[in-house]
């Protein structure tokens, strides 16, 4: 008897198709979760910001321009601009281009009654869907 029970215990032919199924379910729904991210779009939902070369130069009569030297165009409704100084700051989120996308060759200004023009002013171009940062520079006024 005692031999009986010590030979069902060192029996490990069940081990082998448990482990087995238990691989076939994993590999099952590891697919499923593949497969329903692609179906569903769930990888498609992130915006990546437009690759543009944009420059911010300020002028004697104290503006502000900003112009597109090369890339990608840009929708005007998708740029925020934001001008920060040491004595204020100011979010300008409006501005007009002609055929309603900032491309190469476009430029816009910001008007100087609308921001403070002493010292050195730091300028950032953001992209609002991606929320991604365009132009980041600093621009002394003269």
């Amino acid at each position: 008897m005692i031999q009986q029970l010590k030979a069902a215990l060192d029996d490990d032919r069940g081990v082998s198709p448990v482990i087995g199924v238990i691989l076939m379910v994993a590999i099952t729904v590891i697919l499923a979760a593949v497969i329903g991210t692609f179906v569903l779009g769930l990888g498609d939902s992130l915006e990546q910001a437009p690759q543009a070369q944009l420059n911010a130069e300020a002028d004697s009569g104290g503006n502000l321009s900003i112009s597109h030297n090369g890339g990608d165009p840009i929708a005007a409704g998708d740029i925020r601009v934001t001008v920060e100084n040491e004595s204020d700051d100011f979010t300008n989120s409006t501005f007009s281009i002609s055929d309603g996308e900032f491309s190469v060759g476009d430029s816009f200004e910001i008007d100087s009654g609308n921001i403070s023009t002493n010292g050195d002013t730091q300028v950032q171009v953001i992209h609002v869907p991606s929320d991604s940062i365009i132009l980041d520079t600093e621009v002394t006024f003269p």
